[in-house]
């Protein structure tokens, strides 16, 4: 009798593990309402942190697992999220996924011209000057922190601690999402899909928080408004992910451990 119990239980922990197991879905993406394909789709994994695009012919190829979530963004499109389904791994046809396009509405953009006068002393008062400085810390292996405005360094070295407890509360109860940081930095899709984006759509999505929240790490980490302002997805990825790596570094000097 034992021996039929085990040989089931064998058999369904195999099932199990092949289930679990990563395979490749095929998928095409076009415009909605039409059979015109969309090129360079941004297309990620969010459960498996791996992204992929779209060739010429709106084709696509990715990494997945029954159930994993396929997040589709596109520049002037509606993003959407796509669920894997077992019909989709099992049979492994391309699937035809539709975006719909945006109305896309410009913002009045008011550019202030600087009224010179012909006098340099004068003139020269008028053009703004960034005030963005980076310290480096021996032992740390990043460029270091930006600080707004000329003060010590001895308020900037305070101030890590800071940002530091800030970003524990964010994430410390989110160890997937710290593991998707790691993941992130490692993907060299992801990097490269972020390294043109700066809508922090992707960023929010990956780490699910809200753009707020993201910008405030961000700031809460010394990096200025004019970095949040120009820096690409990519940049404020790196940026949170040094900061709460030197964290650790700070941490285990006053804690033992993180």
């Amino acid at each position: 009798m034992k021996k039929p119990i085990a040989l089931f239980l064998l058999i369904f922990i195999s099932l199990c593990s092949f289930a679990q197991e990563r395979t490749m879905v095929k998928g095409k993406i076009v415009k909605a309402g039409t059979i015109s394909p969309l090129e360079n789709v941004n297309i990620v994994n969010l459960s498996e942190v791996i992204g992929t695009s779209t060739n010429t012919k709106g084709e696509f190829e990715i990494g997945v697992k029954a159930n994993d979530t396929l997040h589709l963004s596109y520049l002037g499109y509606k993003s959407i999220k796509v669920r894997v389904t077992n019909d989709w791994i099992k049979f492994g046809n391309s699937t035809t996924i539709e975006m719909t396009e945006l109305a896309l509405a410009l913002e009045e953009v008011v550019v202030q011209q600087l009224k010179l006068t012909g006098y340099l002393e004068v003139d020269i008062k008028q053009v703004p000057i960034q005030q963005n400085v980076r310290y480096s810390i021996s032992g740390l292996s990043s460029t270091g922190y930006e600080r707004r405005s000329a003060s010590t360094v001895t308020k900037v070295l305070g101030a890590l601690f800071n940002p530091a407890d800030f970003l524990h509360k964010m994430f410390g109860k989110k160890p997937n999402e710290l593991r998707k940081l790691r993941k992130m930095k490692e993907d060299d899709e992801i990097r490269n899909l972020l390294a043109s984006r700066f809508d922090r759509e992707m960023l929010t999505v990956l780490l699910q928080i809200d753009k707020v929240d993201l910008d405030l790490i961000v700031n809460e980490c010394n990096y200025s408004k004019d970095f949040i302002k120009t820096a690409n997805d990519l940049q404020i990825l790196d940026a949170i992910s040094e900061c709460y790596e030197e964290y650790k570094v700070l941490s285990r000097g006053r804690t033992g451990k993180l």
